[in-house]
């Protein structure tokens, strides 16, 4: 349960148990009432609102929390005191022998029930890019070999894995993967589609950066692997979307943010990697564990640990950021993760509706993000659109020009995607479908 922090020396503690008083009552949720209608039908007659928990805007429809993510209140204010404490005292608080490494580990130790892996496999990034880099700057490329990556991928993620392939003289090979799309069959067709007997690497999303779609990684692990290719999943928006299992899904690597779904402070996140591999990886910015082992530590968590002089509060907040969440609905952050695929799936029905476009994806492919194609709209016309919905009708949401294939060329119309999180609600939805009708955005 969160509430008032307790007035107390900060100095060495990390967990937001210690900073939250737990005989404090659960605050009350404000419940407005309204006639939350989609259509005829009646949805509720009483719509809860989670508004006042986080510090957005009052004055913006933020349907855009895939992006960057938001912290709310309790656990930003929790950063503050970790940062006061850090500034009480920065070498006892930063190096890494005297109260860093265990202040990292007792966080690592939280994180791999969450996500479910072993401690000694799990080190912290900045973000999911930062993690993806990692990977690809130490792994052992060699001329000729291929690297399968998607069109549905994270381009600064892609662009890693070119700027990899370019150095060592591999080939980085595209799977153009359809959208809309029926099953997630044609996800798993597509990879394989480019995969041959080069192929040393796959990168994968675990949730889909300008579509949202939920990729069948499961499935696409075991296709790596019966290929002998090894295989990374970018999690960067699954952590907190999705229910993780990592090392029953057995990947190589897998990286997520903390910022974006789990909802901690930015420049946060994790990188998993399977223990035989673990030698090879160094992190983006090599530092003084690469010559100076830490004793009883391997040298994987030395050196993620210490990549020179940082803020580790992001990190540290994490555990403030899991029981925010635990608290605030009856199931903790499971029935959070339920109540957004559900509004999610209430946004593409709506939104569908309202706007003449057909279901573009089966509900199994979708968390907490739903992306709708308008073939009326050029690609060329996506900015200009996102730019009036946040200029004239104080919407943030974000719109792409649109998936395209190796050549470049599009193979898709604009894609507007929807992020629902616990502050949103359906009538920011309604005022979606309004503004874009009243734009003249329909595939009518």
């Amino acid at each position: 349960m969160y509430g008032n922090f307790v007035p107390r020396d900060p100095l060495g503690d990390c967990f937001a148990s210690q900073y939250f008083r737990f005989d404090a009552p659960k605050p009350k949720h404000l419940s407005i009432q309204r006639s939350c209608f989609y259509g005829n039908v009646l949805m509720s007659q009483q719509c809860t609102s989670y508004k006042h928990y986080w510090q957005l805007n009052p004055n913006y429809i933020f349907l855009n929390h895939g992006c960057f993510g938001a912290v709310p209140k309790v656990v930003a204010e929790h950063q503050s005191v970790l940062r006061t404490a850090l500034e009480k005292d920065p070498i006892r608080y930063l190096t890494p022998e005297r109260e860093l490494e265990s202040k990292l580990d007792a966080v690592r130790n939280t994180l791999a029930g969450r996500v479910g892996a072993q401690p000694n496999n799990l080190v912290f990034v900045r973000n999911a890019t930062d993690g993806v880099n990692a990977v690809l700057r130490s792994f052992p490329f060699k001329e000729g070999d291929e690297v399968v990556i998607t069109n549905h991928g994270y381009n600064a993620c892609n662009n890693a894995v070119r700027y990899a392939a370019e150095r060592f003289g591999a080939r980085v090979r595209l799977a153009t993967i359809p959208f809309p799309i029926s099953d997630p069959s044609q996800v798993i067709e597509s990879v394989e589609a480019n995969m041959s007997n080069r192929t040393r690497l796959i990168l994968v999303d675990h949730a889909s950066s300008p579509t949202g779609l939920l990729f069948p990684i499961q499935q696409l692990i075991e296709l790596a692997h019966q290929n002998g290719s090894r295989i990374m999943i970018d999690g960067a928006h699954a952590a907190g979307m999705q229910h993780l299992e990592i090392e029953k899904w057995g990947p190589d690597y897998y990286t997520a943010n903390h910022h974006k779904w789990w909802c901690a402070p930015k420049v946060s996140g994790f990188l998993y990697v399977r223990p035989e591999l673990q030698p090879e990886v160094q992190p983006t910015s090599i530092s003084h564990p690469y010559n100076t082992p830490r004793p009883g530590r391997s040298a994987f968590l030395a050196s993620f640990d210490w990549t020179g002089t940082y803020d580790p509060t992001p990190i540290l907040s994490l555990p403030a950021a899991f029981e925010f969440f635990d608290s605030l609905r009856d199931g903790g952050i499971n029935a959070s993760m339920q109540e957004n695929h559900r509004l999610a799936l209430l946004a593409q029905d709506m939104l569908c509706s309202e706007l003449h476009v057909d279901i573009p994806a089966p509900s199994s492919m979708i968390g907490s993000m739903v992306t709708l194609p308008f073939d009326s709209l050029e690609n060329q016309a996506a900015e200009f659109v996102r730019a009036k919905l946040f200029e004239d009708y104080q919407i943030e949401v974000p719109l792409y020009a649109g998936l395209k294939n190796e050549r470049g060329d599009f193979v898709s119309p604009p894609l507007i995607r929807i992020s629902l999180q616990a502050y949103n609600d359906p009538d920011e939805i309604r005022s979606l479908a309004d503004a874009l009708k009243q734009l003249g955005v329909s595939n009518r």
